[in-house]
């Protein structure tokens, strides 16, 4: 796999994190079939995805709303 040297560190902690969840699920389940294996991982990375897209989605609205508030705030002063 050829990769950008910037990029090079996070391919690196991600495939850390790969291996670190095949392990974990292998443990906790018993199961030998890689291809099972990958799966679960897959689905628990795209689980932890739209959790943290939710998250941010919500930070970004409260954000917003702040920010409109301090805005409205700053035109009324002057």
């Amino acid at each position: 796999m050829r990769v950008k040297p910037e990029d090079e560190g996070k391919i690196r902690h991600a495939g850390k994190l790969i291996n670190e969840k095949l392990r974990k699920y292998k443990a906790e389940f018993g199961l030998d079939d890689t291809t099972d294996l990958l799966a679960m991982v897959a689905f628990d990375c795209m689980v932890e995805s739209l959790e943290t897209n939710e998250v941010n989605a919500e930070d970004s609205e409260h954000i917003h709303r702040s920010l409109s508030h301090i805005s409205a705030l700053l035109s009324k002063a002057v």
